[in-house]
């Protein structure tokens, strides 16, 4: 009977130890209550609170969580309706007042984002809701995360997930972004046609600018040319002056004999000649520069009578000469 009794309480007192002891797993804690009362924080790890006296309170979850924000239609300044939803991050950092400083905290954070969110987004326009989601979040998360202060836990994020307006601002918006693209299109193209323009303008300039110049040194060239060409003839000339002073006419046959040359070369060079006849034969060439030389000599005041060209044979009308 004795050992009955000695097995029993045996067993009660290691049943009591049991209940006593409370393992905390890591990333949470707990609260401690002593008859309903707050007592103290269980940290993870090993703890023992006598049983019947003390009782675990709340299980708080210590790791950072996420609290997502359910769609919601929202008015925005400019009157346009728009659907918005997102998420929220938030970590305990105290689990005495997130268990005791609010009822239900998921829900208390989640309502206290989406009312945020309204009165955020209904201070700005539509194209400021579209466009500046990170001022949106920013405004978010100070608002959220300084009203969170008291229930020990603390906002890291708040994100807005999407931002749907409605379909036909949506098309409106597609043909106020084509009308835009099609804009800076003509402006790209007139000014590369403007551009062109110029290029082309510049190009002229510059081939007029270089023919100008050509034709200036062309004609300075020219008058060079012609210049040396003036001052050979009138030294040729002054030459033939010279030798015709010495006494030496065969220089002014010379002369006379080229200059004859050159201009009956101008007729076989005209453009309006097309068939030449010129019966002009060797002897009388050389009788015709003869006479020319004497009529000369006998100008400048030379001794002796002129010589007389010499008669030109005449042919018949068979190529015979006559007499």
């Amino acid at each position: 009977m004795l050992t009955t009794f000695a097995l029993t309480l045996t067993a009660l007192v290691l049943f009591y130890l049991a209940v006593s002891v409370k393992v905390v797993r890591q990333g949470y804690q707990y609260t401690i209550e002593r008859f309903g009362r707050f007592t103290e924080v269980a940290r993870p790890g090993l703890n023992f609170y006598p049983a019947f006296f003390y009782a675990v309170g709340r299980k708080i979850n210590m790791m950072e969580q996420v609290v997502d924000i359910p769609g919601q239609e929202i008015i925005t300044k400019d009157n346009a309706m728009v659907s918005v939803d997102g998420v929220v991050f938030f970590q305990v950092l105290d689990a005495a007042k997130a268990a005791y400083e609010v009822s239900e905290l998921y829900v208390a954070i989640m309502q206290l984002a989406t009312t945020n969110l309204r009165t955020v987004m209904g201070s700005m326009d539509l194209d400021e809701t579209l466009s500046k989601r990170d001022e949106i979040n920013a405004r978010l998360l100070s608002v959220v995360d300084h009203a969170t202060n008291a229930w020990g836990i603390k906002i890291t994020r708040v994100e807005l997930k999407d931002i749907r307006p409605p379909a036909d601002i949506v098309n409106a918006m597609g043909r106020q972004m084509k009308a835009e693209r099609e804009k800076r299109a003509n402006i790209l193209d007139a000014e590369g046609a403007r551009a062109a323009e110029i290029l082309r303008a510049e190009g002229e300039k510059q081939g007029q600018i270089l023919q100008a110049e050509g034709r200036r040194e062309a004609a300075f060239r020219d008058a060079e040319a012609r210049e040396r060409e003036a001052e050979a003839e009138a030294k040729a000339t002054q030459m033939v002056s010279d030798a015709i002073s010495a006494g030496n006419p065969q220089a002014l046959n010379y002369f006379i004999a080229q200059k004859y040359t050159e201009a009956v070369s101008q007729f076989a060079n005209s453009p309006n000649a097309k068939t030449i006849l010129f019966p002009v034969e060797a002897t009388q060439l050389i009788g015709t520069l003869g006479g020319i030389g004497a009529l000369a000599k006998e100008a400048l005041g030379g001794d002796g009578a002129p010589t007389p060209p010499a008669p030109a044979p005449r042919r018949g009308p068979f190529g015979q000469s006559q007499g």
